[in-house]
C-alpha cells in the first residue's frame, strides 16, 4: 500500500511539473523553440535520456496530454525525469541568450575538467552551438581561421589550423561529430574556438560602419609596436627591441609549443645567453641538425597562423631600422631583432619538410583527386 501510494504521488508530481512547463511553453516566447527537436537541449553528460522521445519537436511534445507519454514504451519514471530536465531547458533558452543550463560558465564546475577560460565540451548541446554560430556570422568573421584563434595551438590538430571558421557555419553538432577523422580531440578544438569568439563578441551590436576583428593579444601588443616603430623616426634600443618584440613573440610560442621548441627559441635569440648556432642547438638538446630545423620550421608554421600579417611587417621594420641605424652607427642594437625576425619568418624554409609542409601536401592531393586545386571541404563519413 506505502509502495502504490509513493508512486501516485510521484506520478502526480512529474504530470504537475509538466503541466507548468506546458503553460510556460506555449507562450509566444517560445515560438521558435517549438519547432525544434527535443535533441537540440540534450548534453553528452545527460544520462537516462528519453530517446524515444528525443526526435519528436517541442511542440508536439507539448500537444500530447501527460499519459499519452508516459505511456509511450520504453519511458519509465526515471525517464519522464529526464524529460522534465529537457524541457526546464528549453524554459531557460532566452531568444537572445545562451540556454542558462546548458552554458559552460554556468556548469564549468561540475564538470570534470573545463579549460582555463571555462569552456567544457560536455555542455554544448545543438542549441548552444546554434547560438555560437549565429554569432560568429552576425560579425562576419566566417574567413578566420581556427588556429588564429584557439587559446592553444598545442591542442589543435595541424592539419585544421588554417581551416575558416566558414567551413562548420552549416553543420549542426551531430553532423561535425560525423565528419571523417573528426574525432573528439579535434571536435573539442572547434568547439573551444567558436566559445572563445561567442563569449568575446556575445552582446555587441554590428556597426556599418565598424567590423570586428580578432588577433591573438600578444600578436596585437606587437603589431601595435611595430606600427609605431614604421611610423616614428629612429632606432629603438636594444632593451625596448626585447621587451615590446621579442619576449611577447617568444612567449606566444611558449603558449602554443613544447617546452623542447620554447627552449630553442630562447637559445637562438640568446634570451638568457649569447645567440647560440644551430650546431651548439642541436649538441644542448641531443638532436641532429636536421631535427633542429624541423623545429624551427614549426617556430615558423606557428607565426604564419598567429600572425599572417607579420612577415612583410617585420621585414618592412627592419628594413627601417637598419637604413637609420647605419646612418647613425647604432647596428649593434639590432642584433636580437634580425635573430628574431629570421627565427619567425625566415627568409627561407630551413631542412627537410616539416608537419605542415606533409599537411600541405595532404590536402593538394586531396584537392587533386577531386578535381581541383585547392583543398576539400570537410566531409561526413559515408558521403561521396
Amino acid at each position: 500500500m506505502g509502495a502504490s501510494r509513493n508512486t501516485s504521488l510521484e506520478r502526480l508530481q512529474i504530470a504537475g511539473r509538466f503541466e507548468s512547463l506546458r503553460k510556460i511553453l506555449l507562450s509566444e516566447a517560445y515560438v521558435n523553440c517549438r519547432d525544434k527537436p527535443l535533441a537540440d537541449w540534450a548534453l553528452p553528460t545527460d544520462r537516462r535520456l528519453p530517446l524515444a522521445l528525443l526526435g519528436r519537436t517541442v511542440g508536439d511534445l507539448l500537444s500530447r496530454p501527460f499519459s499519452e507519454l508516459e505511456e509511450t514504451p520504453g519511458i519509465g519514471y526515471k525517464k519522464l525525469q529526464s524529460l522534465l530536465r529537457l524541457l526546464a531547458r528549453v524554459a531557460n533558452t532566452d531568444p537572445w541568450r545562451l540556454p542558462v543550463e546548458a552554458t559552460a560558465c554556468s556548469q564549468a564546475k561540475e564538470s570534470g575538467e573545463p579549460s582555463a577560460n571555462g569552456f567544457d565540451p560536455d555542455t554544448v548541446s545543438e542549441v548552444v552551438w546554434e547560438r555560437w554560430r549565429a554569432s560568429v556570422v552576425r560579425h562576419g568573421l566566417q574567413a578566420e581561421t581556427l588556429g588564429r584563434l584557439t587559446p592553444s595551438l598545442k591542442h589543435m590538430t595541424r592539419v585544421i589550423w588554417n581551416r575558416p571558421l566558414g567551413d562548420y557555419i552549416d553543420l549542426p553538432l551531430a553532423g561535425i561529430r560525423a565528419l571523417k577523422t573528426h574525432g573528439e580531440k579535434r571536435v573539442r578544438a572547434i568547439l573551444e574556438v567558436f566559445y572563445c569568439v561567442h563569449c568575446l563578441v556575445d552582446g555587441m551590436q554590428p556597426q556599418e560602419h565598424l567590423a570586428v576583428r580578432l588577433i591573438p593579444r600578444r600578436i596585437d601588443a606587437v603589431e601595435q609596436w611595430v606600427g609605431r616603430g614604421l611610423q616614428t623616426p629612429g632606432v629603438p634600443k636594444a632593451e625596448e627591441i626585447r621587451q615590446r618584440f621579442v619576449e611577447p613573440l617568444v612567449d606566444q610560442i611558449r603558449v602554443d609549443a613544447t617546452q623542447q621548441i620554447v627552449s630553442l627559441a630562447e637559445n637562438r635569440l640568446g634570451v638568457e645567453g649569447p645567440i647560440t648556432s644551430v650546431r651548439r642547438c642541436a649538441r644542448q638538446l641531443g638532436l641532429t641538425r636536421a631535427r633542429v630545423y624541423q623545429l624551427l620550421n614549426e617556430i615558423n608554421d606557428i607565426m604564419n597562423v598567429r600572425w599572417p600579417n607579420g612577415r612583410q611587417q617585420v621585414y618592412r621594420l627592419l628594413e627601417k631600422f637598419e637604413g637609420e641605424a647605419a646612418a647613425t652607427g647604432r647596428s649593434d642594437q639590432l642584433v636580437q631583432l634580425r635573430a628574431a625576425v629570421e627565427l619567425f619568418y625566415p627568409r627561407h624554409r630551413r631542412g627537410a619538410d616539416g608537419p605542415m609542409e606533409r599537411a600541405g601536401k595532404e590536402d593538394r592531393a586531396a584537392g587533386s583527386e577531386n578535381g581541383h586545386g585547392e583543398p576539400q571541404r570537410p566531409q561526413m563519413a559515408g558521403q561521396r
